[in-house]
């Protein structure tokens, strides 16, 4: 064996060095032919393994595995099984002569010593990884895999120079790897292959991705920085730049040398870096010379050691992988049981033993192995084998959608695609088979469904969290919901199961209306046939985990997208405790406010026949048309598509403007719609076993990330007139209790001066500026002192204008001036803050170039028609990329806000309750007592779960009702 350090636990800042939060992945992405995607090159000579890479991957891609599987003491082992898993892997479809797999050491690099700050913003690793270390390298090596691993520099060094001189020796290298950094050392016969999604990195494939080709990598890197390693770069200068710039000047050096002629902010930041990039540049640089390495000669890819790879297996309970060592019975047996462990980390058709798991390959396309539970001896088998899985999918068959109120009528479980059980416990159509007993089935699996360390997925796992609930079981451990993956992942698209299986599966599976059917013929879900109803229950099951065996490998191909998608798991949690918690409402003052309105409203239409001079009907466009433009003249503002004079709210508005009559019916409409929607049923909303009522807040809807909620809608409630406002006064709190608001002050606005980095906005937050008044100050050019409430209004039109696209068209509408004069405010507001128009135009380019935009925290919001031919679809995509950075990050800050204030919550004062997110505000239903820390201590939470170039404010009211405190 070939072993350069003795390698113990490596604890220091080589670990928290740039594989802190890898991608996470411990197994190949296949093709279904079961080969990686893009090997089809001739078998490299040398294989070169960058094993810290690999390490992080396993421990994070893999559940929480312990040797004795159930006892959270004992020693963890995901990041083994992940190794072994990825090796075996890597060994079989590239194949080699010679190989070596390469980790960090424990201690300081000369990197440390040319930069203090070099890798300062990692995190430790973490306590479960750390234990895990020696294992992992003692099982690499029994493996047959040389390990290496050099004191004072990086594994990429160790990797640099053996590729190098193999190359030199005429060899073909494979580098294994996600990291892009290593691009700098691909040539004709070095490449580089992320196994976890299959991209290879040769020549082409360096310039195709970054734009410069890899003898320029170096250059690129200096100039781009590194933020994971904290090596900084030129200021300002994104990839983009930077390769734009390399192809105009060839180099580095020749650019530096012309960079007095290089303009804008981009060429001062490069003249102000130059003193920085020499040190810039050795930083990032990976040593092709290290010196004491063995000859490539003598890096044999050695065959495993057996005899000492089972007592290894045995100690860690990897019980399957032990048996593949066993002599079998036939050679059947064994292509079987490494096929099938290989998968699933079990024998097929039984509980594993052990806590192993492989991740399953996705699109299950053979015989589905489905079974339906209807005695106590099935169950206990079932369960058994659910207790050991390492992840399970759980889907239930209800009463209702309402997920306050629906029963359970069956549950089905799925260990892998392709296998599935159903208990069915609420059938009762004539000759039903007999059923186990729902509440004792239920009493049975409680200690499962509520353990957390029994890892659980599902689609929407929130309603089947309300659905155990309305039984008296809270589940815990739910990690993964497919749905939440696909928004997070495809927001733009469709994320109800039977989608996602055809998109990523190519599975299609029972429609809901082929079992129950349509309309008023619609039968309910235990009326269907017990046969029928379990294999379409099996098969939701199934293909859930089927579908998560495809989406989670791409969530972990991605730091950032990884991050939104914990982030909405969390929320999800959060979101579930809010809905089951609910808000009381004052059915009285609904009564009383609902017959206020009746009055008005009739009022309203006496008024408004005695101006038409008739009686008519107030929603007849053909009848309003004929009043307005016939009797009364009315000027016709559009006609519809079919060239019948328009009288839609539009045209109602504008024509109110000189008219009364239209007035009076948009004021109709408005409290007819106030009355209906709200007044008359809210309090008919509210749960008799309650007395408070449950919104259902929708989570995969907004392509921005905010939440939407039915049931009643409390986004729409109307803020701006009194009467929407007094819709408020009707949430009210528990006897001895308060109803309490926090919200963020001028959230967009902050992001904006964030996103855009415009100095005079960042300032005039830094200070505490009213943000509006210094905008006005500097459209207007007078002293803050000096603006007017006029000058200020308009500054506030104009800042929020800008942020949702808003042209001078639209602002000399909403500020009712000429369309000159608005073109003049919108140029001089860009003339003071131009970063705000360099973020405008830099972010529409990137948008056309990469078609979405992303939130400051990652989250990905798609543009289809940003390259339209179509003009005005193209204009609104345009505008949806400047906007939607802003609405997004809103959104993920408010979510960050509920998962960090609930977590406080939980800590410190259980006894108050988050029960309404409406905007970017959050409501509160507060004991008298405890009113005092919630006004210290969570607007400093809200303002602490980011940090942004500007301060995060959070403001809090209290009052007896929801209006009182907003």
């Amino acid at each position: 064996m070939i072993y350069l350090a003795l390698i113990g636990c490596e604890t220091d800042s080589n670990f928290r060095a740039r594989h802190h939060a890898p991608p996470r992945h411990c197994g190949l992405r296949r093709s279904r032919q079961g080969t990686i995607r893009g090997m089809t090159e001739p078998t490299p000579t040398l294989v070169l393994v960058d094993g810290s890479s690999y390490l992080y991957r396993a421990y994070h891609a893999m559940p929480d595995l312990r040797a004795v599987p159930g006892e959270a003491a004992s020693a963890p082992t995901g990041a083994i099984r992940g190794m072994v898993n990825m090796l075996q892997s890597l060994r079989k479809d590239s194949p080699a002569v010679y190989a070596a797999c390469v980790f960090d050491t424990s201690g300081r690099t000369f990197r440390d010593d040319l930069y203090a700050d070099y890798k300062a913003t990692r995190s430790p690793m973490p306590d479960d990884l750390r234990s895990q270390i020696v294992p992992i390298h003692e099982v690499t090596r029994l493996l047959g895999w040389p390990v290496l691993a050099v004191e004072g520099v990086e594994a990429d060094d160790v990797i640099g120079t053996l590729a190098t001189q193999a190359a030199q020796q005429g060899m073909q290298v494979l580098i294994s790897s996600g990291d892009k950094d290593l691009a700098q050392l691909v040539n004709e016969q070095i490449s580089i292959i992320d196994t976890m999604n299959g991209k290879r990195r040769d020549m082409a494939g360096v310039l195709a991705e970054f734009g410069v080709p890899p003898e320029r990598m170096i250059d690129y890197q200096t100039l781009v920085g590194d933020a994971v390693d904290n090596v900084p770069g030129v200021a300002k200068v994104g990839p983009k730049t930077a390769a734009k710039w390399l192809a105009e000047y060839g180099s580095l050096e020749n650019l530096l040398q012309n960079a007095a002629s290089i303009k804008g902010v981009a060429g001062q930041n490069l003249r102000d870096a130059v003193d920085w990039l020499p040190t810039a540049r050795q930083l990032v640089t990976i040593k092709t010379d290290v010196a004491g390495l063995p000859a490539v000669q003598q890096l044999p890819l050695a065959q495993p050691d057996a005899q000492a790879l089972r007592p290894f297996y045995q100690q860690y309970g990897f019980r399957s992988l032990a048996q593949q060592l066993s002599p079998p019975a036939a050679a059947a047996t064994v292509e079987h049981a490494a096929r099938t462990a290989d998968l699933f980390g079990e024998d097929e058709g039984t509980a594993s033993a052990s806590s192993e798991e492989a991740l399953p390959l996705p699109g299950f396309h053979g015989q589905p192995d489905y079974h339906t539970i209807l005695d106590w001896d099935t169950l206990e088998q079932h369960l058994a084998e659910w207790q050991q899985a390492p992840l399970v999918a759980i889907d239930t068959e209800t009463t209702s959608l309402d997920s306050m109120q629906a029963q359970i009528v069956g549950i089905s479980v799925s260990t892998r695609p392709g296998r599935g059980a159903y208990i069915p416990l609420g059938h009762d159509y004539a000759g039903a088979p007999e059923q186990l007993p729902l509440e004792a089935v239920l009493a049975k699996l409680r200690p499962w469904l509520e353990d957390a360390r029994h890892a659980k997925l599902g689609q929407h796992i929130k309603y089947d969290r309300h659905v155990f609930a309305n039984h008296g079981i809270e589940v815990q451990g739910f990690l993964h919901d497919t749905m939440l993956q696909s928004y997070v992942l495809e927001v733009h698209r469709p994320h109800n199961l039977q989608s996602l299986a055809e998109r990523h599966t190519q599975r299609q599976g029972t429609a809901y209306e082929d079992l129950c059917g349509k309309g008023a013929n619609q039968i309910s879900f235990s009326q269907v046939a017990v046969e029928q109803a379990a294999h379409y229950a099996c098969e939701d099951a199934d293909q859930t985990f089927d579908v998560h065996s495809v989406l989670w490998p791409r969530l972990l191909a991605d730091d950032r997208l990884r991050g939104i998608y914990e982030l909405e798991i969390a929320t999800s949690e959060v979101l579930y405790r809010m809905e089951r918690h609910g808000v009381r409402i004052d059915a009285q003052q609904l009564a009383t406010q609902s017959h206020e309105l009746g009055q008005r409203i009739v009022a309203l239409e006496q008024q408004a026949y005695e101006l038409a001079g008739q009686t008519f009907n107030l929603g007849s466009p053909k009848q309003l048309a004929e009043i307005f433009f016939d009797k009364l003249g009315m000027p016709v503002v559009k006609k519809t598509a079919t060239g019948a004079r328009s009288t839609n709210e539009e045209v109602l508005e504008k024509l109110a403007d000189d008219y009364p009559l239209p007035a009076r019916i948009l004021e109709h409409r408005s409290l007819a719609k106030l009355k209906s929607t709200y007044t008359d049923k809210l309090a008919q909303l509210a749960l008799p076993r309650t007395g408070r009522v449950h919104t259902h807040y929708a989570q995969a809807v907004a392509v921005t990330g905010r939440l939407s909620s039915v049931e009643p809608n409390l986004q729409n409630i109307p803020v701006r007139t009194p009467e929407g406002r007094r819709i408020r006064e009707a949430f009210i709190a528990a006897p001895g209790a308060k109803i309490a608001s926090a919200d963020y002050s001028q959230i967009e606005l902050r992001i904006m001066a964030h996103l855009s980095g415009d100095e005079a906005l960042l300032k005039a937050f830094a200070e505490g500026r009213d943000i509006h008044r210094a905008t006005a100050a500097e459209v207007f050019g007078v002293s803050l002192e000096q603006v007017s409430s006029e000058q200020r209004r308009y500054a506030k039109v104009i800042n929020f204008g800008l942020i949702y696209g808003m042209g001078a068209f639209g602002l000399a509408k909403n500020l009712g001036i000429d369309h000159t004069a608005a073109r003049n405010y919108i140029d001089r507001y860009f003339e003071r803050y131009p970063g705000v128009r360099r973020y405008m135009d830099e972010t529409k380019a990137l948008a056309k170039e990469q078609g979405y935009v992303e939130t400051v925290f990652g989250r990905r919001l798609y543009l289809p028609e940003i390259n339209s031919p179509n003009g005005p679809r193209r204009a609104g995509a345009e505008r949806a990329a400047i906007n939607a950075p802003m609405q997004g990050t809103a959104a993920d800050l408010i979510k960050k806000s509920m998962v960090a204030v609930q977590a406080v919550l939980d800590r410190e004062m259980p006894h108050i309750a988050m029960m309404m997110q409406v905007h970017d505000e959050l409501v509160f239903e507060v004991p008298e007592a405890e009113v005092d820390w919630l006004r210290q201590r969570i607007p400093a939470v809200m303002a602490e779960v980011a940090t942004l170039k500007v301060p995060l404010v959070a403001e809090l009211g209290v009052g007896d009702n929801w209006e009182q405190a907003h």
